[in-house]
């Protein structure tokens, strides 16, 4: 069974992988931080499946979630306790059957509502939607209102995650909002010292707000 996904807190996602033992420290010393989830991120496939394991079993010492962006072999491969998945790649339902029913499904949604409202009714275990600021990561997304965590709330039962162009100087207002975690690329593997960004990240979230957490389905209910 996965580590627990939270319902609130920082969300990390690998940025560019040039050095694995480099990156292998960065997520060291972010997850000290404070980060709650972990994603690896690796459009080129950098990484053998060895590698990959490594940064798994870092985050469970931790006893953080580690999650894979889009590739679902990669995650069956070496236990990973999840995946998140975009607009071209598998439907959450076909994703769960893949990986098991305490597998962690993550899906973007955008600024689009009612694909959010579709993916958990799939059976997702989070929505992610952004950018909500301009992203070097991706320059191109449309951005989505911060109006739109505040209906997303109010409509969903799943774990909110924002993403796109997050500093700890405006994360606070995706909080206000309606956002559960903020998810953090550049502003933690960019940083000469992701330790210290990591921990600016995690006062975002008082520690004795609520933070619940969530398994494969989440219900404020």
């Amino acid at each position: 069974m996965p580590p627990p996904f939270p319902s609130r807190g920082l969300y990390a996602i690998t940025g560019d992988i040039k050095d694995f033992e480099a990156l292998k420290r960065q997520l060291a010393n972010v997850l000290a931080g404070g980060a709650r989830v972990v994603q690896l991120r690796d459009k080129q496939r950098r990484l053998d499946a060895g590698c990959a394991k490594q940064l798994l079993e870092l985050c469970h010492q931790h006893g953080v979630p580690f999650i894979v962006n889009d590739d679902i072999a990669l995650a069956a491969e070496i236990g990973a306790d999840g995946v998140h998945l975009g607009r071209e790649d598998t439907d959450p339902k076909e994703a769960r059957n893949l990986l098991g029913k305490e597998a962690i499904i993550g899906i973007s949604c955008y600024a689009d509502l009612e694909r959010a409202l579709e993916a958990e009714r799939q059976g997702a275990t989070y929505v992610a939607f952004g950018a909500f600021f301009p992203s070097a990561s991706k320059p191109q997304a449309k951005p989505a209102p911060l109006s739109l965590l505040t209906v997303a709330r109010e409509a969903l039962n799943c774990p909110i995650v924002a993403i796109g162009g997050i500093t700890p100087g405006n994360g606070g207002q995706l909080i206000q909002a309606g956002a559960g975690l903020l998810a953090v690329i550049s502003g933690l593997f960019g940083r000469n010292d992701p330790l210290r960004a990591s921990r600016e990240y995690a006062r975002l979230f008082p520690a004795g707000a609520a933070t619940c957490l969530a398994g494969p389905r989440h219900s404020k209910r």
